[in-house]
């Protein structure tokens, strides 16, 4: 087979990978059904209990994240301590609120904040928000 056909042939059969397409025909040819992914093994992940450091905290309360890069893990906790704190109002300055959260996507670092309900700024911290009141 040519390089690469061991992979499309594995998932033309279900397979994820080359590999497991060639385990599955080795044990096919020793006379054993292969079972693939018929057994499900149930885990629990422990809970981990984890700390957030702000970069600023505004005197009326308002938690300022700065980010040039927004990684994936940084978008992942920002929800978590969202969901989890939500007495505290965590808002981003970005380098470039229009810089996209991957080469793959279409979705720019302002975008993800408008569809999870995070204020976000350019550059620097707007006056307004250092004028907000407290709530």
């Amino acid at each position: 087979m040519a390089a690469g056909s061991h992979y499309t042939h594995g998932l033309a059969n279900g397979y994820r990978s080359g590999l497991e397409g060639r385990i599955a025909k080795e044990l096919i040819a020793r006379g054993i059904d292969p079972q693939f992914e018929k057994v499900k093994i149930r885990y629990s992940v422990p809970e981990k209990s984890h700390t957030y450091t702000a970069d600023f905290l505004l005197p009326n309360g308002i938690v300022v994240e700065t980010k040039g890069r927004f990684l994936s893990k940084d978008r992942q906790k920002h929800l978590l301590v969202k969901a989890q704190c939500p007495e505290w109002d965590l808002r981003f300055v970005f380098t470039n609120p229009q810089a996209r959260i991957s080469k793959a996507s279409a979705t720019t670092y302002a975008m993800w904040c408008e569809k999870n309900g995070f204020k976000y700024a350019k550059g620097s911290v707007p006056e307004a928000w250092i004028n907000e009141k407290a709530v």
